[in-house]
């Protein structure tokens, strides 16, 4: 590896998440296409932090962000205007206790977790309060990247309104490969944070460097990388 790349970075260069190199060829020089990244979401400090999941892009052989597969993501929806009562929802098999009518998103939530088959972090719900917006289900943690079932639903109990019911859609399939030119495929980890364009740079490539082989500590990773990447990469990363 090019030492010459690495950029001092004050404190933003953390690599937890390594947990070793394979020798001196754990990293080698690459050059990132900024483009492929968002700055509000890569890089809102100003740097590309140390262990980004990165792609390859085929068209150009620059690196870029990586892509997985896509988390599941469903919708409640209450219609009729129900005034009061309470509802439950139902996942794989398990069913909630009764939420209020109006609950917040965070109450669902709560509901959620609370099933044998759905951990703390399993979901997180946004949006609501409920029945004015609906709640939007997002699966993560152990069930992040899969095609999870539909949720169900019963509305029986709630009361006033005009035949109020409870509506469950899927907004976004677990469990899809995206194909984005190749950055689907994941390749490595930048090794070391490097900094970002300004923004009236015109610069659109950075020179970094990537590790190829060595062992990761899943959890400490800036981004999450499903099983697909996992086995993009087996043979020459380890996952801890």
């Amino acid at each position: 590896m090019d030492l010459s790349l690495r950029t001092e970075t004050w404190g933003q260069d953390d690599q937890s998440w390594l947990g070793s190199q394979h020798g001196t060829e754990a990293a080698r020089s690459i050059t990132l296409d900024v483009s492929k990244f968002t700055s509000g979401t890569h890089y809102p400090s100003g740097f590309f932090p140390s262990g980004i999941p990165l792609g390859k892009v085929t068209a150009t052989g620059l690196y870029g962000p990586y892509a997985p597969k896509t988390s599941e993501v469903q919708t409640v929806t209450i219609t009729g205007a129900p005034t009061g009562g309470t509802f439950t929802l139902t996942w794989s098999g398990q069913t909630t206790a009764a939420i209020a009518y109006n609950a917040s998103a965070a109450v669902v939530q709560a509901a959620l977790e609370a099933l044998s088959n759905i951990g703390v972090g399993d979901v997180t719900c946004t949006g609501g309060p409920l029945p004015g917006t609906a709640v939007t289900v997002t699966f993560g943690g152990t069930l992040a990247y899969t095609d999870v079932a539909a949720m169900t639903a019963s509305g029986a109990s709630l009361t006033g309104g005009s035949s109020p019911a409870v509506v469950i859609a899927t907004g976004t399939a677990g469990g899809a490969e995206p194909s984005l030119g190749g950055l689907e495929t994941l390749v490595g980890f930048l090794f070391c944070a490097v900094a970002a364009p300004t923004s009236n740079s015109t610069n659109t490539m950075i020179p970094a460097a990537l590790l190829d082989h060595g062992k990761v500590v899943s959890a400490k990773l800036p981004f999450p990388v499903d099983a697909a990447g996992m086995t993009d990469v087996a043979g020459r990363i380890q996952f801890l």
